[in-house]
C-alpha cells in the first residue's frame, strides 16, 4: 500500500477477499481502520487492472453505497480501457445473475425498473403476512429433531428454514431443494472477489439450466407464485427480457436463502461465544429483535458489498480517487467503526442501533432484508423457546468457519439440547 504505514500487508487483504485467509478478519479490519477510512490495495481481480481502494469506515462506505451519481456497479458504463470480462460466458449458456443481467449489476434506470417488478413481493407488509408460514416451517424442522436431543444446527435448521420459505414464494418443487442447495453451496464457496474455483462454471450452468426449465414449466402451468408472476410480466414485453427474467429468478433463489442461512448459523455461534448474551435472551425473549440487529452489525453475512467504480475523479476519505478506480466498501469493518459505536468490538444485544450496513445501503440495499429479519427473528425465538439448554456438542475450535462470496459462514454446528 502506497504512502502508508505497512501495518497491513497487501496479501492479507487480498487473501481475505478471495477466501484464502483463515485468520480472524476483524483483527485485520481494526488495523485497516487505523490506517484510514479509505486505503489503496492492488486490484483483487486479475482482469481489472485499475487502482483499487477499500473503504473501512461507515460514513465513507455510505457515501459510496448511496452515491450512485459518483459510483456505478457497472464498470462497462465507464469509458475506460480495461477489459472487465476475463471470464466470458459461453453464448449458449443460460443467463444467470452471475452474468451481469440482474439488479446487482445495473444502475438506474434499469435497476429501478427491475426492482419495481419484484418489490411488491418484498414489501414489509407482505413479508409480515408470511410469519405464520415461517413459524410453521421452524416448528416442523425442530419437531424432526426434538426427541433426539441433538442436531446439526446448520444442516437441520439454519439451512432448510430459509430455502423452504423462498422456494414456497417462487414455486420451486420440494424435490428440487437439495439440487439447489448443492449448486448454491458450490457457487458460494467457489466464487469470491478475484477467485473462481475450477468447476464453478459447471455449477452455474447447471443452476441456469434448471431455472430455464422452471420458467418453462411455469409458462405451461402458471401457479400462485412469484416465478409465475414474473413470467407473466416478461410475456407482456418491454418490461422484462428473457435474460433479465432468468437472472432475476436465479438471484432470488440464491440470495433468498444463502445469506439468511449464514445469519442464523453464524448468529447462533456468536451467542455460544458470548454465553452472558445468550442468557440475557433466554431471560427476556423480547430482546430477540434487537439481538438480530446486533448480530447483523457484529458479524453479518456479507463481508463486502459488490465493487463500485468511480464515474469521475473525486475525493473520498482524504484520498484522490480517479475515474474508473474500483472502490470496495468493507461492510463488516464499517459495522465495527469506533466512531459510530461504543465498544464496537463487543457483542451487546441490548444495544440501540440507528443503522448498520449488513444489508448494504442506497438503491442496491438488499431487497430481502425484511424477510431475512422475520426469518431470523422466528428462527432464534423458536430455537431458544423450545431448546433452552441448547449448547455446542463439539469443542469450539472444531467449528469450521468458511468464506462464501466474500462472506463468512459455518459449515456445520453440532449441538445438544
Amino acid at each position: 500500500m502506497k504512502n502508508l504505514d505497512k501495518t497491513v500487508e497487501d496479501k492479507e487483504v487480498l487473501d481475505l477477499f478471495s477466501g484464502k485467509s483463515r485468520e480472524n478478519p476483524f483483527v485485520l479490519f481494526s488495523k485497516m481502520r487505523k490506517m484510514g477510512a479509505v486505503i489503496p490495495i492492488p486490484s483483487p481481480m486479475e482482469e481489472i487492472k485499475t487502482q483499487a481502494w477499500v473503504v473501512t469506515r461507515m460514513e465513507e462506505a455510505m457515501q459510496v453505497l448511496k452515491g450512485h451519481h459518483h459510483f456505478t456497479v457497472d464498470q462497462s458504463s465507464i469509458n475506460t480501457p480495461h477489459d472487465t470480462r476475463k471470464h466470458k460466458t459461453d453464448e449458449s449458456d443460460p443467463p444467470t445473475f452471475f452474468g451481469g443481467q440482474s439488479m446487482l449489476s445495473v444502475d438506474d434506470p434499469d435497476h429501478r425498473r427491475l426492482r419495481k417488478l419484484v418489490s411488491k413481493a418484498f414489501t414489509p407488509r407482505y413479508m409480515e403476512s408470511l410469519r405464520p408460514r415461517v413459524q410453521e416451517i421452524a416448528d416442523e424442522l425442530l419437531d424432526e429433531v426434538q426427541d433426539k436431543g441433538k442436531m446439526d444446527l446448520v444442516k437441520d435448521y439454519a439451512y432448510p428454514l430459509p430455502i423452504n420459505v423462498i422456494s414456497d414464494m417462487l414455486g420451486v418443487p420440494k424435490e428440487d431443494k437439495e439440487k439447489i442447495h448443492g449448486w448454491s453451496a458450490a457457487i458460494a464457496k467457489g466464487l469470491s472477489l478475484g477467485r473462481r474455483d475450477p468447476g464453478v462454471d459447471k455449477q452455474i450452468k447447471a443452476f441456469g439450466t434448471y431455472t430455464m426449465q422452471l420458467v418453462d414449466a411455469k409458462r405451461k402451468h402458471p401457479a400462485d407464485d412469484l416465478t409465475s408472476q414474473l413470467v407473466a410480466i416478461e410475456e407482456e414485453g418491454d418490461r422484462l427480457s428473457e435474460a433479465e427474467l432468468l437472472s432475476m429468478i436465479t438471484l432470488l433463489i440464491f440470495a433468498g436463502h444463502e445469506t439468511t442461512s449464514n445469519l442464523i448459523a453464524t448468529g447462533s455461534l456468536m451467542l455460544f461465544d458470548h454465553p452472558e448474551q445468550l442468557e440475557k435472551i433466554k431471560a427476556n425473549p423480547a430482546l430477540v429483535t434487537s439481538a438480530v440487529e446486533e448480530l447483523l452489525r457484529f458479524n453479518g453475512p456479507a463481508t463486502i458489498s459488490g465493487p463500485r467504480y468511480a464515474t469521475k475523479d473525486l475525493e473520498l476519505g482524504g484520498q484522490q480517487i480517479k475515474k474508473g478506480d474500483m472502490v470496495i466498501p468493507v461492510l463488516k469493518s464499517a459495522n465495527r467503526d469506533e466512531q459510530q459505536f461504543i465498544d464496537s468490538e463487543e457483542l451487546d444485544i441490548t444495544r440501540t442501533i440507528k443503522r448498520h450496513l449488513a444489508f448494504g445501503h442506497g438503491i442496491h440495499m438488499c431487497l430481502g432484508a425484511p424477510l431475512a429479519r422475520i426469518e431470523a427473528d422466528i428462527a432464534f425465538s423458536t430455537l431458544l423457546r423450545r431448546m433452552p439448554n441448547l449448547r455446542l456438542s463439539i469443542p469450539r475450535e472444531e467449528v469450521n468457519l468458511h468464506f462464501t462470496l466474500s462472506s463468512q459462514g459455518v459449515t456445520s454446528l453440532p449441538v445438544i439440547f
